[in-house]
C-alpha cells in the first residue's frame, strides 16, 4: 500500500513538530488493516469500503470501472458501498481525499471468515504431509488475512494484519482448516478465494461474542458473576507475587526435567487483569472481530468448543453451548448486515481413551450434541469429524479432511452443486416397533458400516440401563435391539469421547453422534 505522508522538516524543533502532528494526522484518509494490498473482495454483493478522514472531507473510491464519493461524518468516519463486483482481477483500488491511497493486486471472488480456538489457529506447517502440501502451494488466487490484534475491553476499529498470497513460502503460516477449506472452494469454483483467519488457542465461545448480545442471557448469569467477582477482587501485587513464586518453582522443575531428559513442564502464565483475559466475555470479539466488520464475506466457518467442554471452567456449562453458538451466529449476522449469511462449524472429533462403557456422558459429548441441535438455525452446516481425531492429541493433524468436509457443505448448500454430499448422516426421528427401535436419517443414501459389523449403538429401557445394541441397516434406516431390553425407550449412538462407531453414508462421511433421549 502506498500512503501519502506529511513532509515536515526533520530539523523543526520538537515542540513545533508536535504541534503540527495532529493536523497532519487529520489530513490523511485512513483505512482499516483488512483493506490492504492483495486483498480479495466478495463478488456479487454490495461491498463496503470504509475508513476515516477529516470531518466533512470528500472521499472518492474507485475500482473496476466504478467511482463513488462520500463525505466523512462529524466523527470523521466514512463508508461507501460499491455496486456488485464481477470475479476476476487483479485490480487497483484508489481512495482519494486530501491524500491518495493505492491498494494493489486486488482480486474479486469468494471471501470466508474462519474463527475459533487452536484447531482453527493451527497452521498448515503443523498438519500432516506438510512437505507435500508446501510443494503444491503455488496458488496465487488464494489469499489469507490473519487478524493479529489482541483482546480488548472495548470494540476496536482498525485491527492489524496483512493479506498474504498463497505460495510455498507463505502457506505454512496459514490456518490449516481455513486453507484446506478454501482450496476446495477454489478448485471447484475456479474463482479467487480470500480467507480471513481470526482465531486464538484455548479460548471459549463467550470471548468471541459481543457483550450486548450475551450479557442479558439468564443462563449465562453464573458466567458473568464469576468474571465480575474476579475483576473486583484482582490484586495485581498479590498476583505478581504468586506468579514469581510459581515461576521459580517451574524453573527448578524444568531444570530437573532437562537433566533427566524429560519433557519440560509448561511455564506459568504471567498475571493479567481478568478484564483483559482472553477468556473474558467479548474481549476477542472486541479485538479480533469488530475491526473486520463490515468487510464483505460470503460466510463463516467455526472450529471451537474444546474450551467449553469443561463444565467447571469460568462458571460456564456445556449445556449452554447451543445457546451460545446461536447467540454468536445471530450477533455476527446482525453486525455484518448481510442477512443470514452461511455459517458452518466443526463438530468435535474423537478424543481421549477409547470407549469402555456403552455410553459415557461428558462435556465433550454434550458439546457435540449442542452443535448438532444448532443445525436448526437456518443456513447453517456442520462438518462431522468423529473419525478424524487423535486419542492422545487435542490438535489432530488431518486438517485436510476437516477443511474438505466444511467445503462439501458449502459447495452443496451455498453454491448449489448437485453432485456434492453436504453431510454425514444426521438423525431424523425414530419409531419403537416392539423390541426394536427404527432410526431414520438425513443424508442417508448408501447407508453402510465402515467395516464388517455395524457398531456404536446403545439401547436402554425405562430403567436407563444401557446395553451395547445389536444393529442392522435397512435401506436408509437403522434397526437396533438387545435381547435383554424388551421394552426399549431410548437409543444412543457414538455417545463417548472416543466411541467405537462406524456408521457412514455412500459418500464415506460419518454419522453424527446423537441420543433419542435428548433433554
Amino acid at each position: 500500500m502506498t500512503r501519502i505522508v506529511s513532509r515536515w522538516s526533520s530539523c523543526l524543533p520538537l515542540i513545533a513538530l508536535a504541534a503540527f502532528m495532529p493536523l497532519a494526522a487529520q489530513a490523511d484518509v485512513r483505512l482499516p488493516a483488512v483493506i490492504s494490498d492483495h486483498m480479495v473482495l466478495q463478488q456479487e454483493i454490495a461491498v463496503p469500503i470504509w475508513g476515516w478522514a477529516d470531518k466533512g472531507e470528500e472521499v472518492t473510491v474507485s475500482i473496476a470501472g466504478q467511482s463513488m464519493s462520500v463525505k466523512a461524518g462529524a466523527d470523521g468516519k466514512w463508508m461507501i458501498k460499491l455496486d456488485k463486483l464481477t470475479s476476476g482481477g487483479p485490480h487497483e483500488l484508489l481512495i482519494t481525499g486530501k491524500n491518495t491511497l493505492k491498494i494493489t493486486d486486488v482480486l474479486i471472488g469468494e471471501v470466508w471468515l474462519g474463527s475459533g480456538q487452536s484447531n482453527m489457529a493451527m497452521t498448515v506447517s503443523r498438519s500432516k504431509d506438510f512437505e507435500a502440501e508446501q510443494a503444491a502451494a503455488n496458488l496465487p488466487h488464494i489469499r489469507m488475512f490473519r487478524e493479529s490484534s489482541g483482546s480488548a475491553t472495548d470494540p476496536q476499529e482498525t485491527g492489524s494484519g496483512k493479506w498474504e498470497v498463497c505460495s510455498s513460502e507463505s502457506v505454512g503460516a496459514f490456518s490449516a482448516t481455513a486453507f484446506f477449506f478454501g482450496r476446495e472452494i477454489h478448485k471447484s469454483l475456479k474463482l479467487p478465494v480470500g480467507l480471513i483467519n481470526s482465531s486464538v488457542g484455548g479460548t471459549p465461545i463467550e470471548a468471541w461474542t459481543s457483550l450486548p448480545a450475551q450479557k442479558s442471557l439468564s443462563e449465562l448469569k453464573p458466567l458473568f458473576a464469576r468474571w465480575e467477582n474476579a475483576t473486583a477482587t484482582y490484586d495485581p501485587e498479590k498476583a505478581k507475587t504468586q506468579y514469581d513464586k510459581a515461576f521459580a518453582e517451574w524453573r527448578t522443575a524444568a531444570k530437573k526435567a532437562r537433566d533427566d531428559g524429560k519433557q519440560l513442564p509448561r511455564p506459568p502464565q504471567p498475571p493479567v487483569n481478568p478484564r483483559r483475559n482472553s477468556h473474558h466475555p467479548a474481549v476477542l470479539f472486541n479485538g479480533k472481530i469488530a475491526p473486520l466488520v463490515p468487510y464483505a464475506i460470503r460466510g463463516a466457518i467455526w472450529y471451537q468448543g474444546e474450551s467449553n467442554a469443561n463444565s467447571s471452567r469460568d462458571g460456564s456449562s456445556p449445556e449452554n453451548y447451543g445457546l451460545q453458538l446461536r447467540t454468536l451466529i445471530a450477533d455476527w449476522r446482525g453486525r455484518w448486515g448481510q442477512g443470514d449469511f452461511p455459517v458452518a462449524w466443526v463438530q468435535l472429533p474423537l478424543f481421549q481413551k477409547p470407549q469402555v462403557e456403552p455410553v459415557e456422558e461428558t462435556g465433550w459429548t454434550i458439546i457435540r450434541e449442542q452443535m448438532l441441535k444448532t443445525l436448526k438455525v437456518p443456513n447453517t452446516g456442520m462438518a462431522i469429524t468423529l473419525d478424524l481425531g487423535e486419542a492422545n492429541d487435542i490438535h489432530p493433524r488431518d486438517k485436510q479432511g476437516v477443511g474438505k468436509r466444511l467445503a462439501q457443505w458449502a459447495l452443496a448448500k451455498v453454491y448449489n452443486q448437485k453432485n456434492v454430499v453436504a453431510s454425514g448422516p444426521l438423525p431424523d426421528g425414530y419409531e419403537i416397533d416392539g423390541e426394536e427401535v427404527v432410526l431414520s436419517f438425513r443424508y442417508a443414501a448408501g447407508l453402510q458400516a465402515s467395516g464388517e459389523e455395524l457398531k456404536g449403538f446403545a439401547i436402554a429401557g425405562a430403567d436407563q440401563k444401557w446395553y451395547p445394541a445389536k444393529a442392522r441397516i435397512d435401506g436408509e434406516e437403522v434397526v437396533v435391539w438387545h435381547p435383554d431390553v424388551k421394552q426399549p425407550k431410548a437409543v444412543r449412538y457414538a455417545w463417548a469421547d472416543n466411541p467405537d462407531a462406524n456408521l457412514i453414508n455412500g459418500a464415506g462421511l460419518p454419522a453424527s453422534p446423537f441420543r433419542t433421549d435428548a433433554k
